[in-house]
């Protein structure tokens, strides 16, 4: 009887470990799946959070190209627009020289000795008109060599002030805003009367603009509209400060 008691004893723990040992394989499996699934979760949070960085970047891609394109275009038109007003100063300032008298013949005309006369008013011309077709050529550094020997030979003469000007416009096509300024400024002082001063002045606000001087532009164009009102500089620096 102790024997069989014995022998079921030992069966039933043997059943037990069996038990057991099939529990803790379920339980095992039961981690491994749910490992399954937390990895697969992540795996695709990850693959979305990475997507979404992508089409971030491809979105800013596209920003910056569409702002390249805007910043392209409006220096495009800025360029054409310095290039109209350059012509039309060009063309201005030619049909103004033909329209001016010669000295030559006002002393012809009025009958005064030739000895009245200082200089050779035909070479000068000349000499303008040579320093005028560099800047029409875009030669640019030829023409600022020009301008500065005339007004430098010539300071009453009166194509001076146009001469000054454009020296001032030369040394803003190369690049050199300080210059400009400078060459300017002779004409705003030295050659106030005029007419190239408020243009001179509007040519100042210019060169200050791309110098990142703002409230000197607002000073020079506030200048051509109390200095020469009525003109047309002071109606192009009153557009410019409505556009600030």
């Amino acid at each position: 009887m102790r024997r069989l008691r014995l022998v079921l004893l030992i069966a039933a723990l043997g059943a037990s470990q069996a038990q057991a040992g099939v529990f803790d394989d379920d339980e095992a499996r039961r981690q491994l799946a749910d490992l399954k699934i937390k990895t697969e979760v992540r795996f695709d949070q990850l693959a979305k959070s990475q997507l979404e960085l992508a089409n971030q970047n491809a979105r800013q891609a596209e920003e910056i190209a569409h702002l390249r394109g805007l910043l392209e275009t409006l220096g495009y038109k800025q360029e054409v627009g310095d290039k109209r007003t350059q012509d039309f100063y060009l063309d201005l300032d030619s049909r103004l020289r033909k329209l001016e008298t010669p000295p030559v013949a006002q002393a012809a005309d009025t009958g005064a000795p030739a000895a009245v006369i200082k200089g050779d008013p035909a070479k000068e011309g000349v000499e303008y008109e040579a320093a005028l077709n560099h800047f029409k050529a875009a030669k640019y550094k030829e023409a600022a060599g020009g301008f500065a020997a005339f007004v430098q030979k010539y300071p009453d003469n009166s194509l001076a002030p146009n001469a000054q000007y454009w020296l001032g416009n030369a040394w803003r096509a190369l690049g050199d805003c300080r210059r400009a300024i400078e060459a300017e400024s002779i004409v705003t002082t030295k050659y106030a009367d005029s007419a190239k001063a408020p243009d001179a002045w509007l040519a100042i606000a210019t060169c200050q603009q791309e110098m990142g001087n703002p409230t000197g532009v607002k000073r020079s164009l506030e200048t051509v509209i109390a200095k020469y009102p009525n003109t047309p500089a002071a109606e192009s620096a009153q557009q410019r400060l409505k556009k600030k």
